[in-house]
């Protein structure tokens, strides 16, 4: 398995999440949902990504264990990643 590779992908789980947390403070709800589905899409293709460097069971664990990790900060915590 890359481990590069898997972190790469690792990140941009986080900062896609992240982005679509972000959009519920000032678009309008056709733009948030737009902005959002984008960002679902771009989450799909990463879990594609990290199934093809480990099974789909790793692959799910690692994408749960960084979304829990996302709720559980703060937005002061996220403005300082």
């Amino acid at each position: 398995m890359g481990q590069s590779e898997v972190a790469r992908i690792k990140q941009q789980i986080a900062q896609e999440y992240e982005a679509a947390q972000q959009v519920l403070m000032g678009f309008t709800p056709t733009a948030k949902h737009e902005y959002i589905t984008k960002r679902q899409e771009n989450l799909g293709d990463f879990f594609e990504e990290l199934k093809i460097h480990m099974t789909p069971e790793e692959a799910m664990g690692i994408f749960i264990e960084l979304t829990v990790e996302k709720k559980n900060v703060s937005p002061n915590e996220q403005e300082q990643t």
